[in-house]
């Protein structure tokens, strides 16, 4: 497996960011632990706290001057005390009670930023406020915003709660050919090892949430997540490893989660494959396209996904939807769902559409080498409500076909049941659904186990169009 640290050029990052050392060189002196910031009348206690000026346990911005009101820009004081905490060889940075309006903040190596109950980081609405530099978009590297709390080339970083990070709403949205920067995320870690996100509530709208790019161990745990609009994924999983996803609460405009690794012949020669990814206990809710996406930017690859014991309430299309399209190349493979709870979709339970999804790469991936493989999906142990279709796996060349597919176990009541395209290795087990119209199970061009009595369908006819992919 390729490892994620060192790809990306440092220096060009720190450049792009503001962020050298010749920047941090001109940088106002940061102050001892408990000063005000200049202009502002020293805290009481100041003289005590700065006793010895040594490394502190805590650093509250409060004692860097940040006032929490709501109103007045608190970047400075925000990042003041991030930075003093980075340079005293890291620990933790607590945010306390109170509103505080705050552009956009770098964390640091071995740096734990705590949101104290009722606290609220809340996103300056200028867009000045966020730096431009290359950042992941769709796929593709792009001159962007870097989004609220991020990160570069960091190790050891934390962002814990109770509280909340709240995006400024009108900032959400797509670039256009009038505004071609990309809008800022809300928590965007680059290129980072040893990721921790625990403990608090999210807020935005028409943008992502949570998007790591080639980062490696990663745990997410116990976030509640809110976005609405379009493209308002709660958690991107982009060209990252070593991924952990648990207990979980999202509720999204678009994917609840999604995993990607890149776009076209750039990222296909890159091959930061995301891989690793385990997602449990989780409860997910989506208005406009999927829960869980898998795809379609898959050209550096897609291996080792888990997913377990999660609850699915609502989706737009599907519970669970894999994709990609020919021109994307590199593969989807080894995928396991067990333990799932599936109600409220308007598509389905499961699609895998291996052939169109997505938008096409300006320089894809060419001839044979562009067609993705599809490797050994496995779904077991799922109960599902009032759904729709069962499985819509009928979008799969059939030059390179599906090969391992297993479907075990299922309950609960579905309309229309199994179509099944263009694979090898198929086996349907103690699949008992109520309700269906037609056959439970249809198939072409498919082998396997637990095929008997299946009926025929043209794959071809039955898979134009119908959704968004």
């Amino acid at each position: 497996m390729n490892s994620p640290r060192g790809e990306l050029p440092r220096r060009e990052f720190l450049r792009s960011a503001g962020l050298g050392l010749a920047g941090l060189a001109a940088a106002p002196s940061l102050p001892c632990f408990g000063q005000a910031q200049a202009g502002a009348s020293a805290a009481p206690n100041a003289s005590t706290n700065c006793a010895g000026g040594g490394p502190r346990a805590s650093f509250s911005v409060r004692d860097f001057g940040a006032t929490g009101d709501g109103t007045t820009k608190d970047t400075a004081a925000l990042q003041q005390a991030i930075d003093r905490c980075w340079a005293l060889g890291g620990r933790e940075v607590v945010v306390p009670a109170g509103k505080y309006l705050t552009g956009a903040l770098a964390l640091r190596s071995n740096t734990t930023l705590r949101l104290e109950k009722d606290a609220t980081l809340l996103g300056s609405p200028d867009l000045a406020d966020y730096p431009v530099m290359q950042v992941r978009w769709e796929g593709k590297w792009i001159q962007g915003h870097v989004g609220l709390i991020y990160a570069v080339d960091a190790e050891n970083i934390a962002i814990t709660g109770p509280g909340t990070i709240a995006g400024n709403e009108p900032l959400g949205g797509r670039p256009s050919a009038q505004d071609p920067l990309r809008r800022p995320a809300l928590i965007e870690p680059m290129n980072c090892r040893n990721v921790r996100l625990e403990g608090f509530s999210t807020s935005y709208r028409r943008m992502w949430s949570v998007h790591l790019t080639y980062c490696e161990q990663v745990h997410i745990r116990n976030l509640t997540i809110r976005s609405t609009g379009g493209n308002g994924d709660g958690i991107d999983v982009d060209s990252s490893r070593a991924v952990w996803i648990d207990g979980c609460d999202i509720s999204t405009g678009d994917d609840c989660i999604s995993l990607k690794s890149g776009r076209g012949s750039e990222a296909n020669t890159l091959m930061r494959t995301t891989e690793d990814v385990h997602i449990s206990n989780c409860t997910f809710a989506d208005s406009i396209f999927a829960c869980i996406g898998i795809g379609s930017e898959t050209s550096g690859g897609i291996r080792g996904v888990t997913i377990d014991r999660c609850n699915f309430t609502g989706a737009r299309t599907f519970a669970v939807y894999i994709k990609t399209r020919i021109g994307r190349g590199a593969f989807i493979e080894d995928i396991s769902c067990t333990n799932l709870r599936v109600s409220g979709t308007k598509g389905g339970f499961l699609a895998i559409n291996g052939t169109s999804s997505g938008l096409q790469d300006q320089c894809p991936v060419a001839g044979d080498a562009g067609i993705p493989v599809l490797r050994n999906y496995r779904f077991a142990h799922v109960h599902v409500e009032d759904c729709p279709m069962l499985v819509d796996a009928t979008r799969i060349d059939a030059t390179k076909p599906l090969d391992g597919f297993w479907l075990i176990d299922v309950t609960g009541t579905c309309t229309k049941g199994i179509y099944l395209a263009n694979t090898r290795h198929a086996g349907i087990r103690g699949v008992n659904v109520t309700g269906v119209s037609g056959a439970l199970l249809n198939i072409d061009n498919v082998t396997g186990a637990g095929l008997k009595g299946a009926a025929t369908f043209n794959a071809a006819e039955f898979a134009k169009p119908r959704e968004r992919q």
